[in-house]
């Protein structure tokens, strides 16, 4: 089994620490964050990656190749989807993370432990009950501002997008490239494009395309995937050829009923505007079009 089978869809939200962001990524039930994230954190480094190879030459405990010190795991070089594309990044676990602390003089130290406990706690509480996770997820967006109409859909669609990566996962499928490409069939059979095409629609850069997309935009992702599902299952599909077979399928079905909603409403269904547009003024003019053209996730 290689390291990144067990690892989840790298889609998973980043942390915020001190209006920092820190890219995690769950393997093997925790959280794995991302090296030169912490680092940046820590001390506005202008170059995190130098600021951590020159750690590295000064304490051998926090070599890739050693075990870190004690039962501490070493780092490991996890999949992330980033502006480029996908690319392998340097990531420790919360124990690992800790020993990084030790090595880095920052007064931001202290306060990030804390944080990081947090953190790593939330994690094994939505283990153990995963509609903590939800509602966690549900007081975030409603701090963003979204309408409870849309925020009951988004989170929906997550639970359908979490049944079908674990039937990926469940089949098969390893990589984040195999995932985007299974994504991006159902994307391109749902709305004629792909997901990087669909952002520049949007206008949108490293951003959740998901978190602004309109309700009917939600509605219509959400039936390519649990169509997808419902395929995969039906089918007993197993290895990335099938799997794409049935998530081009899967996305066919919503791309049909996408047209024809657009027949029938005569307006098209995929929108160029999106919830960034919400903080510069434009809500309710926005909220009042999403609301009179799609009711709907």
């Amino acid at each position: 089994m290689s390291k990144l089978e067990k690892t989840s869809d790298p889609a998973a939200p980043a942390a915020v620490f001190q209006e920092k962001a820190i890219r995690r990524i769950l393997h093997n039930d925790e959280w794995w964050f991302v090296i030169t994230d912490i680092v940046a954190a820590l001390t506005d480094a202008a170059d995190p990656s130098d600021y951590w190879k020159k750690m590295r030459r000064r304490d051998p405990a926090l070599s890739l190749d050693s075990q870190g010190g004690g039962q501490i795991a070493p780092p490991l070089a996890l999949s992330f989807e980033t502006k480029g594309g996908p690319q392998k990044l340097q990531c420790w676990n919360t124990q690992g993370i800790f020993r990084l602390i030790q090595s880095i003089p920052s007064p931001k130290a202290e306060p990030f432990k804390r944080w990081l406990a947090k953190v790593g706690k939330e994690r094994l509480d939505e283990i153990e009950d995963p509609e903590l996770a939800m509602g966690r997820m549900q007081e975030l967006y409603e701090k963003k501002g979204y309408p409870k109409e849309w925020i009951d859909k988004r989170l929906r669609g997550i639970a359908v997008r979490q049944d079908l990566t674990d039937e990926w996962k469940a089949r098969g499928v390893a990589s984040s490239v195999e995932f985007a490409i299974l994504t991006n069939e159902i994307m391109q059979g749902t709305f004629d494009l792909k997901v990087d095409e669909y952002k520049q629609v949007k206008s949108l850069a490293r951003e959740n395309l998901r978190d602004h997309m309109t309700d009917i935009e939600l509605i219509l992702t959400m039936l390519g995937e649990a169509t997808t599902t419902k395929l995969h299952r039906d089918r007993d599909s197993q290895g990335i050829a099938p799997l794409k077979k049935d998530a081009r399928d899967g996305g066919a079905v919503a791309g049909r009923t996408r047209k024809d909603i657009e027949k029938q409403s005569g307006q098209p269904v995929i929108s160029s505007e999106n919830f960034k547009q919400l903080k510069g003024g434009a809500s309710k003019r926005l909220m009042k079009a999403v609301d009179e053209d799609h009711k709907d996730e």
